[in-house]
């Protein structure tokens, strides 16, 4: 078995390491942290729970000096996965003299002001925010030694990419870099072609998902049925902590309300509460006050609790990556872990897709239970084709996203919710009022139709007039609601 004394990392970080329990390096940080160490780019492909960010960061922490200068930038697509980086590098950090700051949305700019005039020489941060400091030249990125982006895909999907290639663009070519992603789309390879110098690539077969030492079973049952199963669950773990996940954020408020209602201690982490909120519930569940987390996909990330001992699916993923995403949650560093899917009849054909991807045996609880599948009739043409929840939605991004008028991360258009529809939106995800582009195009095809019914019919003259009056009015003019 390899040591980090035998990748040669330095005493002072071998003595965070093991206060924490890191006694011997996993495979993935075996793997990367001698190529990082050499000075060679990485591309690795990995899930959450395989300890990547300990890959990066112990490689990043070897070469630093505590200078108060920013020598390491770590690019994060939410403030919950961007402080969890953080508090896993102070660990690590503790003897070397080596800080770290999380930069993000949501919180103020003086605290993050604060900690960056005090020097620190790693920064943790989500895009949008790190813009906003560049741009104001709170933050130089010319010292920079190290530059990892950390799920880059979710990055791509939240719409970061332009901004990723602008922050790029600002680091010394010379930077040692690594890229993290669970899956590579064709822009996140383009992404990796463009700035990463000659890279060792580090690729798990995509088909390669089992969740290892995760117990995953499923069961398929009618949708109002699911709170009363779910409880079941969660009295047969006997307190210990769960994490259920929903797809919308109504459907996560409504689930920990009706748990909370049942006598259950639980918290709830989606897109519309605040900061403080968020930061609140985690806390609670991470010292153990809450026993239970209901919580939207996005909204989750960077949630990392060893003790969590069930995950629950209460609404089936959308895609295949989404579920092994949550899952992971569970069996966290070595241990073991059960993940529970709640599968509506509607939801059979999308989880069906799901259980082609996985490699071990799910647990058919309908069979071991003796609960028989009735699939009303309008239904059973659906199931075995794949249906898309989740994916309406206006012209924002998810949250974390831009777009709209804002910069920052909790801004967007019209909105895309975390697995949700687009609606005219709250303060984290939505705002504005969609593209322009579109809005003058919905204008020119109204004037077209008016002046062709205007040629036609000849109306009369006040009609005519009043036609007109409607259709000249300017977008800004228009009435909004």
């Amino acid at each position: 078995m390899t040591t980090f004394e035998q990748l040669g990392i330095k005493k002072s970080i071998i003595d965070g390491l093991k206060e924490i329990g890191f006694e011997a390096p996993f495979p993935i940080q075996e793997a990367t942290i001698p190529v990082l160490l050499s000075g060679r780019d990485v591309i690795g492909q990995a899930h959450t729970g395989t300890g990547k960010t300990a890959a990066y960061s112990i490689s990043m922490l070897q070469n630093i000096e505590p200078n108060k200068t920013i020598q390491g930038l770590i690019i994060a697509p939410t403030r919950e996965l961007a402080v969890q980086i953080t508090t896993e590098i102070k660990k690590f950090a503790k003897y070397t003299g080596v800080k770290t700051v999380a930069i993000y949305g949501g919180q103020g700019m003086g605290i993050q002001l604060q900690a960056l005039r005090h020097g620190v020489e790693i920064v943790v941060a989500t895009p949008g925010r790190l813009i906003d400091h560049l741009k104001q030249g709170s933050i130089q990125l010319n010292e920079v030694k190290y530059v990892v982006l950390d799920e880059a895909d979710t990055m791509l999907d939240m719409g970061f990419i332009d901004d990723i290639r602008f922050i790029l663009e600002l680091t010394p070519v010379t930077k040692v870099m690594s890229l993290f992603s669970a899956t590579m789309p064709p822009e996140i390879l383009r992404l990796a072609e463009d700035y990463l110098n000659n890279p060792k690539q580090f690729l798990l077969d995509a088909d390669d998902l089992s969740g290892e030492g995760i117990e995953q079973a499923y069961l398929v049952i009618k949708d109002r049925e699911k709170m009363q199963y779910l409880i079941q669950l969660i009295q047969e773990n006997k307190k210990r902590q769960t994490v259920v996940f929903c797809s919308t954020k109504n459907r996560t408020r409504e689930v920990a309300r009706s748990l909370r209602q049942s006598g259950f201690n639980a918290v709830a982490i989606e897109g519309d509460m605040s900061q403080h909120r968020r930061e609140s519930s985690m806390s609670q569940f991470r010292r153990g006050q809450a026993d239970i987390l209901v919580a939207t996909d996005v909204a989750a990330r960077g949630i990392d609790v060893p003790q969590v001992a069930l995950v629950v699916n209460y609404d089936v993923p959308n895609q295949e990556m989404v579920y092994f995403h949550r899952i992971g949650r569970t069996a966290r560093a070595g241990a073991k872990g059960r993940a529970v899917t709640l599968v509506s009849y509607s939801s059979i054909g999308d989880f069906n897709l799901i259980k082609q991807q996985i490699k071990v045996d799910m647990i058919d609880l309908n069979e071991k239970l003796g609960i028989p599948v009735n699939i009303p009739d309008p239904l059973k043409r659906e199931v075995g084709q794949r249906r898309t929840f989740g994916r309406g939605g206006g012209f924002g991004r998810r949250e974390g996203g831009r777009g709209g008028f804002g910069r920052r991360e909790e801004r967007g258009g019209f909105g895309r919710r975390e697995g949700g529809r687009g609606g005219f939106g709250r303060r984290e995800e939505r705002g504005g009022f969609g593209r322009r582009e579109e809005r003058n195009n919905t204008y020119r095809r109204a004037e077209e139709r008016d002046f062709s019914r205007r040629d036609n019919s000849r109306e009369s003259s006040t009609e005519s007039r009043r036609t007109m009056h409607h259709v000249s009015r300017k977008p800004s003019q228009r009435r909004r609601w």
